[in-house]
């Protein structure tokens, strides 16, 4: 089997266990706050799989509640490698947030592997879905990875300086907010482990995550009752978390010069999230001074972007080379 950047469905359906862009059927829509049955996890395919990369699978890298969340960690097999050739060279790293609606989705899902072929590390992150804990667990979560991650940066030849994360649908909605909540107590959760570590990130790619939910209007069924399981009731009985979670809101236009680049990816004919989600974020990272590219994908759908996927798969790569192989400003 091949790893090239550009994968054809069949190929990267096979690596993951389930369809390219897709994650697990969304649970019923139920007007009430109970947990929605939870697909079980796709299979994970063989660690030793995929030619050229070294995988380690499921490391523990918290312990909320007394149970683990883990994340797997994918490297090039040769130190060096396509890096520059350095032995001992550190590798930069490209975390991936897996979407699911917050109530489901798998790690095993990660379509940032074929980046480990291109000099890269790779970690795909689990965090607790809704049926475990609602908002702000899952930013908690994703945070204390990355502070895993940098603790344990030295012992798998990775780069602490050079963080980027990926992530698709609810995992977008979570990259994004790992962009701007940098020393934000509530989102931090420094009560899961290596507190003394950076929770930053140098850049973000956000594909068609929901940015601001005061401002959320979706003509999809599905959506709401994810959103109450995500906030543990109705949004208008809690709005303080509603404005906690929407990326948007935490971008001002002074003291945002830690706020990383972005990238953000969505289409035009979304039926979850308005496209207008996109545009908000964009525009007021760029009021603010940061670097932020929207790239609005005309006729796609809430992941599927038809024969354009391969062109923004590719944007991607250029994306991630730029600003964590010191091609960009934040190299």
């Amino acid at each position: 089997m091949r790893c090239k950047w550009v994968l054809g469905v069949g190929v990267l359906s096979a690596l993951v266990g389930v369809p390219v862009y897709a994650q697990p059927p969304a649970a019923p829509a139920v007007p009430d706050t109970k947990p929605a049955a939870v697909p079980a996890p796709a299979p994970e395919p063989e660690p030793r799989a995929i030619p050229g990369v070294r995988p380690l699978r499921n490391l523990e890298y918290a312990r909320p509640d007394g149970k683990p969340v883990k994340l797997d960690l994918y490297l090039p097999e040769k130190v060096g490698g396509v890096e520059g050739g350095k032995e001992g060279k550190p590798w930069p790293l490209v975390i991936w947030v897996h979407g699911g609606g917050w109530q489901a989705g798998t790690k095993a899902f990660c379509p940032a592997l074929p980046l480990v072929r291109e000099g890269f590390a790779v970690a795909s992150v689990e965090y607790r879905l809704t049926d475990r804990a609602v908002f702000p667990a899952q930013i908690q979560d994703c945070k204390a990875a990355v502070r895993y991650l940098r603790a344990h940066a030295k012992e798998h030849n990775i780069d602490p300086e050079r963080f980027g994360c990926w992530g698709a649908s609810a995992g977008g909605h979570l990259v994004a907010l790992l962009g701007v909540t940098c020393g934000n107590k509530e989102c931090e959760g420094a009560e899961l482990g290596n507190a003394e570590q950076s929770s930053a990130v140098q850049c973000v790619c956000d594909w068609f995550g929901p940015t601001n939910f005061t401002e959320f209007k979706s003509e999809s069924a599905d959506v709401a009752p994810m959103l109450v399981r995500l906030f543990g009731g109705p949004m208008s009985e809690n709005k303080e978390l509603v404005r906690l979670a929407s990326p948007a809101l935490h971008v001002k236009k002074e003291g945002m010069g830690k706020c990383p680049p972005f990238l953000i990816v969505q289409g035009d004919k979304d039926p979850l999230v308005p496209w207008q989600q996109s545009q908000e974020l964009a525009d007021k990272l760029k009021e603010a001074g940061v670097d932020a590219e929207l790239v609005i994908v005309k006729g796609g759908g809430h992941g599927n972007f038809g024969a354009q996927g391969a062109k923004e798969q590719a944007r991607v790569k250029e994306f991630f080379v730029k600003w964590l192989k010191g091609e960009g400003k934040g190299g």
